[in-house]
């Protein structure tokens, strides 16, 4: 029989404390928790920290027009699947989930409005949708963008965020690279100004073509730009990479883009702009 028998603990429940979902949100640079309510009023920039967040098209749009302004175009552009692609998932049934998840139809968002009084024509991505890959519709509705800059002689603005061309749709995809741009050289041939604005992340075909073509580029704070990552560029070349990058500080000090606004900053910089490249017409504000 032992001396010391052994010591008997009590056992504690402690009831996990139900915290909702989808009410806080945490900031990658700082670890600070900030509510996404205020996150959301504040255009998903973090207020301490100043990271921003993926901002999605039509919040976008909001913060950069003049109010009651947007008239959206080419509302029933749509991808198709051409290619009858079967791998890892149905094509078709994947659009159908990011339509539903995003309730938009594809990765771009376009049409006509007006910042500070000024007229624009306008296409914003929204990396929600397939991580804003750029397919056949997406590339249609950005060249009809640039068409009507051309036939209305309004300052054309992209906003780019994707992951670069569209996987599913093969050589259809990687033609809206050299559609695009070739409809930018003739922008170009008419003197109307085009202004990129590349956001986090903007990759691959997208920065290859239309999104590196801007007589002004402007780039939100600390954007993944380049064409491949930075892991890949690594493991091909065997060479240590700079320190920062492919992100927009590295590219505005290597001359690669023009300037780094913030999201807040956006809207009065882009209408400083547009007052200097593009006087305004009869009958503009």
């Amino acid at each position: 029989m032992a001396i010391f028998g052994k010591p008997q603990y009590s056992t504690v429940t402690v009831k996990k404390k139900d915290i909702p979902k989808d009410v806080w949100t945490k900031c990658p640079k700082t670890g600070e928790i900030i509510y996404n309510r205020v996150l959301k009023e504040n255009l998903m920039v973090v207020p301490n920290s100043g990271y921003h967040f993926p901002l999605d098209a039509r919040a976008r749009i909001a913060a950069l027009l003049d109010e009651g302004s947007f008239e959206e175009k080419d509302t029933r552009i749509s991808s198709l699947d051409p290619l009858k692609f079967t791998a890892t998932s149905a094509y078709k049934e994947k659009l159908k989930q990011n339509q539903k998840k995003t309730n938009e139809i594809d990765t771009v968002i376009a049409g006509v409005g007006a910042i500070e009084g000024r007229k624009v024509n306008i296409a914003v991505m929204d990396f929600r949708f397939m991580a804003a890959s750029l397919g056949s519709a997406a590339g249609e509705k950005l060249t009809r963008t640039i068409e009507r800059g051309c036939a209305n002689k309004n300052p054309v603005i992209i906003i780019s965020a994707s992951g670069g061309a569209r996987m599913q749709e093969g050589i259809l995809s990687l033609m809206q690279l050299a559609k695009t741009s070739a409809a930018l050289a003739k922008l170009a041939k008419l003197k109307v100004p085009y202004l990129s604005v590349l956001t986090n992340p903007t990759m691959a075909g997208v920065m290859a073509s239309f999104a590196s073509l801007g007589d002004i580029i402007i780039a939100e704070p600390e954007a993944l730009i380049g064409f491949a990552g930075p892991r890949v560029i690594k493991e091909t070349t065997q060479q240590d990479l700079p320190k920062g990058f492919q992100t927009s500080e590295f590219l505005l000090e290597h001359g690669l883009i023009d300037k780094i606004v913030p999201r807040h900053e956006m809207r009065p910089t882009i209408g400083r702009l547009l007052s200097a490249l593009a006087p305004k017409q009869k009958g503009e504000a």
